[in-house]
């Protein structure tokens, strides 16, 4: 992987650059945390953020778009809205990028979404290898505290200057046009290793008794362990975790009729397995009624029904989900490590 380096003192530069020829997005302070947003400066990015509320899969997969509309006539006309744009994101976080890698496997396999891979061939992620993490991080724990593909650029912070791994094409032309840099020395890919070895130890904030391999089997003998029960009965069916969830990609579809009666368009939205509503099917069953149900078929989803199709945890452990919990029950962290003492 080819490797190259931008003096601190002009990636300030780099960034304005980019903002100057398209939609640029990283993470900024909110409301005394973090939100990826639009940037129109350089000094609104903070590179130093633990987390963000909302993970950017939220510019890929948006919480609500229209996927067509419609008029009703003689003839149906039916016309596919894609909606597209470049966008540069800046400033991901390893987790983040192997969530959005998953994301680029579930909407292209198989079914492929127009909508999604639209999005995403118009984005370009810029990684970051973190200096800070959320207090409820375990991404050590699910292999994704440091990523090695699944990114056009990625940042490390080494002091002075900022090694960046050159991931693909379109990541080598964007830093040619854009930025000063140089080739990197047997020092700095050095100094890089250092930083991601420390990077990988900060992303261990939650104890762990558990590897992300180790999660189906686990499941598999714990379907009757009181903890799907002591937790469950809390749950408040908020959805708080599921909406944060950068690996989380379920969704509602419906229909919108103007009161002409004519013209109509069909959205999707964000939607989750621990909603109440989410297993109701059209004769007015829930097959899924209970909240324990719920709370525990999330950890079952993401810890063995989608480990078995693609071979790794649907959890990438940024700890969003037990940040936003009010009855602090949906940490995945405490969860599995009590399956695995039982």
């Amino acid at each position: 992987m080819r490797l190259q380096v931008i003096e601190k003192k002009d990636f300030a530069e780099f960034v304005a650059n980019l903002i100057s020829k398209c939609e640029v997005v990283g993470p900024k302070a909110k409301n005394g945390g973090f939100a990826f947003g639009d940037l129109e400066s350089p000094d609104e990015l903070r590179l130093d953020y633990d987390t963000t509320l909302l993970p950017p899969k939220k510019y890929l997969l948006p919480q609500r778009e229209t996927l067509l509309k419609y008029r009703v006539g003689a003839e149906l006309d039916v016309e596919e809205n894609v909606e597209s744009s470049e966008r540069i994101i800046i400033g991901v976080h390893p987790y983040d990028i192997k969530a959005i890698a998953q994301m680029d496997r579930y909407f292209s396999e198989d079914n492929p979404d127009n909508h999604y891979i639209a999005k995403r061939e118009g984005t370009t992620i810029i990684g970051l290898d973190p200096i800070n993490v959320s207090e409820n991080a375990f991404c050590n724990a699910m292999n994704a505290a440091t990523v090695d593909d699944g990114f056009d650029l990625m940042l490390t912070d080494i002091g002075d200057k900022y090694v960046v791994a050159v991931g693909s094409d379109k990541g080598e032309t964007l830093l040619a046009e854009n930025a000063r840099c140089a080739d990197a020395s047997k020092v700095d890919a050095k100094a890089r290793d250092e930083a991601r070895k420390k990077a990988a130890e900060l992303c261990a904030k939650q104890e762990t008794s558990f590897t992300g391999q180790e999660l189906p089997d686990l499941l598999a003998k714990g379907e009757s362990h009181p903890v799907w029960e002591e937790k469950g009965e809390k749950c408040l069916s908020c959805g708080s975790c599921v909406m944060v969830c950068p690996s989380c990609y379920c969704f509602d579809v419906g229909d919108e009729v103007e009161l002409n009666l004519v013209d109509g368009s069909r959205w999707r939205q964000w939607d989750g397995c621990v909603l109440e509503d989410f297993a109701s099917v059209a004769s007015g069953e829930n097959f899924r009624e209970a909240r324990v149900a719920r709370y525990r078929h999330r950890f079952y989803r993401k810890g063995q029904y989608l480990f078995k199709q693609f071979g790794e945890p649907a959890c990438v452990g940024c700890g969003r989900c037990a940040k936003a919990c009010l009855p602090d029950i949906a940490n995945p962290a405490a969860v599995y490590n009590a399956l695995k003492e039982e």
